[in-house]
This record gives structure tokens, C-alpha cells and sequence, in this order.
């Protein structure tokens, strides 16, 4: 019964989020066209350290891609929610609490996994990437799961933002967190006080492991996914505070 839930509620998310241009076009176009410009046409077969920029960059690309999806699905569609009292309708009905938020990581997972596939797709007929079977699953498995920790980054913006403040404030936190961890430029070229600010982020570590399953990466695996489930509980504590704030000025 409650899988069942689950699914239809899923099933209602793609449907409201494949109707919304303004989410759609920017999530899906922009990582591609900024990989296709910066990773493929500038200078996509020049080299960094021991890999192309074409191969470096989709990790990167695929990172800053994930991020934004993750951010904008949960920080802004759920401050939108509150606002027009969808979430007060929910609370109402029957349905398990749980379902809300699985059916809204299935469905940033399924558009994270549509970036991935994209920028996979470019960067094998356009950019000459060729990785290993193993490479390439790790690669986009780690891409896709990625976006879970950013997806609960996002849920605490859209628990504590307004409806009208939150896409500002997910913009704020989603530029300045790709550029400051080198998704867009590697962290070697950054100034050195940004690569020392870089390891406090999720964004670098979320880079740093997409680019572990395609050559040497910064730092142990284990160590980057430790720092991101960190940074999923740390969120995941934000949102309960938001949404425990929200019900005592609804009920209290």
C-alpha cells in the first residue's frame, strides 16, 4: 500500500516537473551547453594532469549539473509548496509522510540521471571520451547518488526560504559552491586561499569523487562520501527544524 503511494506520488512529481519550462530548460541545458562550450569546443583535447579536459570536465560538469537539479527540485519546489499550502493539504491526507519525500529524491534522481546521460552521450560522440565499462558505471553512479546530499541541502532551504526568497537564495548558495570547489575550473588553477576554502564545501567532494572513478582524484573516496553523508544528515537536521517550525505556527 504505501509502495503503491509512493509510486503514484512519484508518478505526479515527473508529470509537474516535466510541465515546468522554467525548471526543465535550465537544469537540463545548461550543464550540457556549458560542458559542450568549455569541456568540448574551447579546448575539449588539450590535457589536464593525465586525462583530457573533455574526460575532466565531464565529472565536473556532470558534478555542477547534479548540484543544480538537486538544489533547485527540493530548495525551490518545496518553499513553493508551503507557500501556496500544498504542504498543509498534505499533512491533511492520508498519505504517509515518507511518500512526500521519497517520491521528490526518485524524481531528482531521474532527472540527475538524464543530465548524466546526456553529458555521457556528448562526451562520447563529440569529445572522444573513452572510459571502461566499470568507469563509466562508476561514473554515473556516483553522479547520481551524488545529488542525494545537495537534495537535502535544498529541502532545508525550501523549509526555512520563502516562496518569493528561495530561488535567490539557492542561486546564492549554488554558484558560488560549484565555482569555489573547481567544477567549473580546476581547483590547481584556483588562487590558493580558494583551495584551501575548496574541502569545506560538498561541491569539492562531490567533484573530487566523480573525478576518483575517472583517474587520480584529491583525496580517498571514503573520505568524500563520509564528508557528503555529513553534509545529507546536517541538511536533513535543518529541514526537520524548518518543518517543525512550520507546524507549531500552523498548530500552535
Amino acid at each position: 500500500m504505501i509502495a503503491q503511494i509512493t509510486m503514484n506520488e512519484t508518478r505526479a512529481e515527473l508529470t509537474k516537473f516535466a510541465r515546468l519550462p522554467a525548471y526543465v530548460i535550465p537544469t537540463l541545458a545548461f550543464p550540457v551547453a556549458f560542458y559542450a562550450f568549455f569541456g568540448l569546443a574551447m579546448n575539449g583535447s588539450q590535457h589536464i594532469g593525465p586525462t583530457t579536459v573533455a574526460t575532466y570536465m565531464l565529472a565536473t560538469f556532470g558534478a555542477f549539473g547534479v548540484v543544480g537539479c538537486a538544489l533547485f527540485a527540493f530548495g525551490v519546489s518545496v518553499a513553493m509548496e508551503r507557500g501556496q499550502g500544498w504542504l498543509l493539504v498534505k499533512r491533511a491526507s492520508p498519505m504517509p509522510p515518507a511518500a512526500y519525500f521519497v517520491a521528490k529524491v526518485l524524481t531528482m534522481m531521474a532527472f540527475a540521471a538524464v543530465i548524466v546521460a546526456m553529458l555521457c552521450l556528448l562526451a562520447a560522440e563529440f569529445g572522444g571520451v573513452r572510459l571502461a565499462p566499470g568507469a563509466w558505471l562508476a561514473l554515473i553512479a556516483a553522479l547520481i547518488l551524488g545529488a542525494i546530499p545537495f537534495g537535502a541541502i535544498g529541502l532545508a532551504i525550501g523549509f526555512v526560504a520563502g516562496p518569493n526568497s528561495a530561488p535567490a537564495i539557492v542561486n546564492v548558495v549554488y554558484l558560488p559552491m560549484s565555482f569555489l570547489a573547481g567544477l567549473w575550473i580546476p581547483v590547481e588553477a584556483l588562487p590558493p586561499f580558494i583551495a584551501h576554502v575548496a574541502p569545506f564545501l560538498p561541491t569539492y567532494h562531490l567533484g573530487q569523487l566523480a573525478l576518483g572513478t575517472i583517474g587520480p582524484g584529491h583525496g580517498s573516496a571514503l573520505t568524500h562520501i563520509v564528508v557528503l553523508a555529513l553534509w545529507t544528515v546536517a541538511g536533513a537536521a535543518a529541514a526537520a527544524y524548518g518543518m517543525k517550525r512550520d507546524e507549531g505556527r500552523t498548530y500552535g
